[in-house]
């Protein structure tokens, strides 16, 4: 069953640490299902192969993620370069991702 609820989010780049930090943020109960990823190698380094699987864009499987950031982005004006509202500072930067993931996630209970 698709909720669409945010389950985990790690705010950096895509090396290999930043990937075991998104895989430490899951909770216990979604390190049991499968996860697609679009062939981003630090992926395949950090989580378990019987528990991963790189994808394309064409297989579909990364659809709802894909909606979600397109979601993040349309909603939080800070993630955009180039505009008055894009954060200097990481911590805001971060603060606002995670004001807008619980809004979210609580607007999903309604």
């Amino acid at each position: 069953m698709a909720t669409r609820e945010i389950v985990g989010v790690y705010v950096g780049s895509r090396s290999r640490e930043r990937a075991q930090g998104l895989w430490n943020a899951l909770p216990s109960l979604y390190s049991s299902v499968c996860s697609y990823t679009d062939f981003w190698s630090a992926c395949d380094e950090v989580f378990p192969s019987k528990r991963h699987q790189s994808v394309g864009e064409k297989s579909g499987k990364t659809s709802y993620i894909e909606r979600s950031n397109c979601t993040l982005r349309q909603r939080v004006s800070r993630l955009v370069r180039k505009t008055l509202s894009f954060s200097k500072k990481t911590e805001n930067h971060i603060g606002a991702i995670w004001y807008f993931v619980h809004h979210y996630n609580l607007s999903l209970l309604v």
